[in-house]
């Protein structure tokens, strides 16, 4: 496996860009029916290409993206958190924390852990002012990590054809 430099580091995760050699790891949480029910749907080995290119394009176009998240220890791949640009969400371009785990590691604090050293570098590099979750109403667990990670309700949107709720926080810059 090549090595890869890590774009953000938690004390038990490196985040790094998303690369091809990623694709049987994402394709396990893609085809997982249960972690993608939030989600417009499952994806086969192709739509996950599709999703690894448009992930390597956002780098070069906004600066940013979702990165896989890899244990320190382990060097597993458990998922991918990151940071989107999102057009026109009730009117406003807004930055999005998003994140998507392997089943096996949901409800042990990595997508907490994850997000909030992504939002740390949204404020702190990108010069963010505000960020953003958008979140669908039943998706406990994601509402669960957004509030950890100190962001509050803001308003209800439709996105993507299904009703999400807007949880953001503003910088502390």
């Amino acid at each position: 496996m090549a090595v890869h430099t890590p774009v953000l580091e938690t004390p038990r995760l490196y985040l790094r860009k998303i690369t091809l050699e990623d694709t049987d790891s994402l394709q396990l949480l893609f085809e997982d029916p249960v972690a993608m029910q939030y989600f417009p749907g499952t994806k086969d080995r192709a739509e996950t290409g599709e999703w690894i290119h448009t992930m390597r394009s956002r780098y070069e176009s906004d600066g940013m993206g979702f990165y896989a998240c890899i244990l320190k220890d382990t060097e597993e791949f458990i998922g991918y958190c990151g940071l989107l640009l999102q057009k026109d969400v009730d009117g406003t371009d807004e930055t999005e924390v998003g994140y998507g785990l392997i089943r096996n590691y949901w409800h042990q604090g990595y997508a907490t852990e994850a997000a909030k050293a992504c939002m740390e570098y949204a404020f702190n590099h990108l010069g963010a002012k505000s960020i953003i979750s958008l979140i669908r109403p039943e998706n406990i667990n994601s509402i669960n990590v957004a509030r950890r990670n100190h962001l509050t309700f803001v308003k209800n949107v439709v996105r993507f054809g299904h009703p999400h709720r807007v949880y953001g926080a503003k910088s502390p810059l």
